[in-house]
Order: structure tokens, then C-alpha cells, then sequence
């Protein structure tokens, strides 16, 4: 506490005031965020830094327990106590080398001296892997052949997309093309298969604005051509 301040009445004096309030608390926020989510409460009111973990929950994240040591950061507050050590989304990492994320935030008592730490550290491992499994597709959906599926609940509406398809590739809407425009919408319909649709000639007559007679003159010249 600086010189000339006055202590906060309502400050706690001891970690026993606080932890049965943020027990429930912590258990509240690791069952919330799940299994990757570890959240410690360290006891720093007394002296040593090796056994200062009062309460843990998915301990198992970093292996550690009730009883275990502090961190190289409590070291650090420790050392500048003075200072304010709140730290929110900083990275860590296990033991085995697990990237963590981390909140810490210490608790002072009436005089200013820290006397516990609540710490998150949430498990990046499972994350990481749901991000590279999906830059694993995009990637693949990239790389994947120019070619596009339709699904429809009708055979018509699949002809329909074709048909359009095929006008779009001309770069010409249907009343500026010409004869060689509207053979090679025919051609392209070929290609895909379109005309296994029953009268689906007449349906592309119909959408170019020319005959049944000519359609099928058109689709005789892209088959014999």
C-alpha cells in the first residue's frame, strides 16, 4: 500500500474470505467453456511459491493438481508486486508443448498485497485442429475440377440452369445473338448431356426464340460438324 493511502475496508483480508464465493464460480466457467477450459486459484498470500494452487478444475489440461507451484508469471508478480500483473489472452504452453490461452487476474487485499490469482487457460490443441481441417478442405475445394453440381427437385429446373449456363458462356443475352451464338448454346447442351431430357429441344427453342424446326437443324449441325 502506498504511503498516505487508506486500506479498503471491504477489501478481503484472506483467500478463505474469497474461495467459497469463486469455487462456484470457477466450476461455473470450466463446465461453460468444456473440457479444454482449466481454471486455477492460486493461494499467494502466504510466503513460497511451491505449493500455491488452492483449487483447480480439468486439472488435466496442464497435468497439474491442488498443491502444485506457481508459474514463471506469479514469480514475476511476486518480484514487482507493486505493479498490476492483470494479464487477459496471452499465449502459454503446457509441458508437452500444447499452446494455452490465458487470462490471469490477481486479488489484492486491503493493503494492496496480492494475495490470490484466478487464471483461465484454455486448450488451443482441439481448435488448431478444426482450423487445419478446414483449410484442408477449402484447399481441396480449390483445387477441385471447374465444374459445378445442381440439385433440384425437378428435371426441368436441372435443364433450366444448363440452358443458362450455356447463354451466360456466350456473353450475349439472347436477343443480341446471332446464328453461330445460338449453335454453340446448342453445342454446349450437347456436351452436357441435355438433350437425354425428353423435349428438352423444345424447351431450348423456346428460350432462344427460334423454332422446334431450327433447334433441331442446329442440333443436326453441331453433330455432324
Amino acid at each position: 500500500m502506498s504511503a498516505g493511502s487508506v486500506p479498503d475496508p471491504w477489501a478481503p483480508r484472506r483467500l478463505e474470505d474469497l474461495e467459497p464465493m469463486l469455487r462456484p464460480i470457477m466450476k461455473a466457467v470450466a463446465t461453460a467453456v468444456g473440457p479444454y477450459c482449466e481454471v486455477v486459484l492460486h493461494d499467494l498470500s502466504r510466503e513460497g511459491m511451491e505449493h500455491t494452487i488452492a483449487a483447480i478444475e480439468n486439472g488435466h489440461i496442464t497435468g497439474r493438481r491442488v498443491g502444485g507451484p506457481s508459474t514463471n508469471l506469479g514469480l514475476e508478480m511476486r518480484k514487482r508486486e507493486a505493479e498490476n500483473h492483470d494479464e487477459f489472452g496471452y499465449k502459454g504452453h503446457t509441458g508437452d508443448g500444447r499452446e494455452l490461452r490465458s487470462s490471469s487476474v490477481y486479488i489484492r487485499d486491503g493493503d494492496g498485497r496480492v494475495i490470490a490469482a484466478l487464471c483461465v487457460n484454455v486448450d488451443m490443441t482441439p481448435f488448431q485442429a478444426a482450423r487445419a481441417g478446414l483449410d484442408e478442405v477449402l484447399r481441396s475445394s480449390e483445387a477441385a475440377p471447374d465444374r459445378e453440381e445442381v440439385f433440384a427437385g425437378d428435371i426441368n429446373e436441372v435443364l433450366d440452369n444448363l440452358i443458362e449456363a450455356a447463354i451466360a458462356k456466350t456473353g450475349r443475352t439472347v436477343a443480341l445473338m446471332d446464328r453461330d451464338h445460338k449453335i454453340g448454346v446448342l453445342r454446349f447442351l450437347d456436351e452436357k448431356g441435355a438433350f437425354v431430357v425428353k423435349r428438352a429441344v423444345d424447351r431450348v427453342a423456346r428460350r432462344l426464340g427460334i423454332s422446334r424446326v431450327t433447334a433441331y437443324n442446329y442440333l443436326d449441325q453441331v453433330r455432324t460438324g
